[in-house]
């Protein structure tokens, strides 16, 4: 089992250049197809309720300039960057005043996995703005998220942070060549003490499931101190991790995460990738 068909999402107005070292450092260990894709909304004038205008007319015009330049930038960037790495290589982009997470989960229909930078803060240009959480939840796919400070790809060490569930099983089973290729595996449940026996029958099903596809993992069942994400994050921290697998589960309005207590910014905001699945 490998990944045939990976697409990677690029930032417009901002460079791009860690995330393509990673993306092409996983087309090259998969020989997959590659598909580049950027997205952005036209700035709109707003109307008060008293008829005055949020944004001026000027400024949106100047922003209509920019979109094609920097569309053809992004396109740029990720076609020197994957040139040579992958069986082929393929550009889309839009122009929409639809939500951006929702046409890059419609977009990854054709693809095994996502691989995407965490994203930026929406607050000032909403244009730009993509919800990384929407885009998990609604895709279908497997997401990796590359922080911005990464350059390299490291899958030496790898957590699943496990926690019986649909998403879990689906998180490790779409992770399967990644963890194929790390050296050390740890499966990881937090579990209050009197679920602990059971914790360990559970990992050690995972773990058993896991050989059978040439993984070598071991299971870490660790008690809940009533913080789990705290307790994670420790456990991660002592394995080394380059990667943390986990499951997401719930809605985007409420933006539930698996693992009960693990929150967004351990898996959106860490200096360590992470392959969320829902």
């Amino acid at each position: 089992m490998t990944y045939q068909t990976l697409m990677v999402k690029l930032e417009l107005g901002r460079s791009n250049a860690g995330l393509l070292r990673i993306a092409a450092d996983l087309t090259d260990r998969c020989y997959a197809n590659m598909i580049g894709i950027a997205a952005c909304q036209p700035l709109r004038e707003v109307i008060s309720n008293e008829g005055d205008s949020f944004i001026a007319a000027d400024v949106i015009d100047l922003d209509r300039e920019q979109i094609d330049p920097e569309m053809r930038t992004a396109e740029a960037e990720f076609r020197a960057a994957l040139e040579g790495h992958a069986k082929a290589i393929e550009w889309r982009s839009a122009v929409t005043f639809g939500s951006l997470s929702g046409y890059l989960a419609l977009q990854a229909r054709c693809t095994d996995l996502v691989i995407t930078g965490v994203a930026s803060s929406g607050w000032l240009d909403t244009s730009r703005y993509w919800d990384t959480t929407d885009l998990i939840m609604q895709a279908g796919r497997p997401v990796l998220i590359v922080p911005h400070a990464a350059d390299k790809l490291r899958l030496e060490r790898i957590v699943v942070g496990w926690k019986d569930t649909r998403e879990a099983k689906r998180a490790v089973l779409d992770a399967l060549p990644l963890l194929k290729w790390a050296t050390h595996v740890a499966v990881v449940e937090i579990a209050p003490e009197s679920d602990l026996a059971s914790a360990r029958a559970r990992l050690a099903d995972v773990v058993e499931w896991l050989k059978r596809h040439g993984v070598a993992a071991t299971p870490i069942a660790a008690r809940s101190n009533g913080a789990d994400a705290a307790e994670l994050n420790e456990i991660v921290q002592r394995q080394g991790a380059d990667l943390i697998v986990a499951g997401a589960y719930g809605h985007n309005r409420v933006r539930e995460w698996a693992l009960g207590g693990v929150t967004r910014d351990l898996l959106l905001c860490a200096d360590r990738c992470s392959l969320v699945s829902h």
